[in-house]
């Protein structure tokens, strides 16, 4: 169910040509997150700056390592632009599809990690 969600946000962003809010799009798969995220900031020339604990997890108790590493189904990294985040987050409601703003681009090419429960940068 969650996947078909994904895909109708995918699907409603894509119809609107030009003007399609996604930027670029990675799917987690092996690895998780701690291949998907790298790949996709790499891919837009960028670094990024992410919070651990904005990731959606049933599992709070989960390690950093657990976390970032996690293969857990129907997710994908999506960049949107911070002047279209609140037009995406309309149609993610709409469609009923979960979504969490992990973190941020940056200019510097480097991968910040933080974890707030555990006050760390694992």
């Amino acid at each position: 169910e969650m996947q078909r969600r994904c895909q109708e946000v995918i699907d409603a962003c894509t119809a609107m040509g030009e003007d399609n809010p996604i930027e670029s799009i990675h799917d987690v798969g092996a690895g998780g997150l701690s291949n998907a995220v790298p790949e996709i900031v790499h891919d837009c020339d960028r670094g990024a700056r992410l919070e651990l604990r904005n990731v959606i997890s049933a599992d709070k108790s989960l390690s950093p390592m657990a976390l970032w590493c996690n293969e857990a189904q129907e997710r994908y990294i999506i960049a949107v632009s911070q002047s279209r985040i609140e037009e995406f987050k309309k149609i993610c409601k709409r469609e009923r599809c979960l979504y969490a703003i992990i973190g941020h681009a940056t200019e510097k090419q480097e991968l910040v990690l933080t974890d707030a429960q555990f006050d760390s940068r694992p």
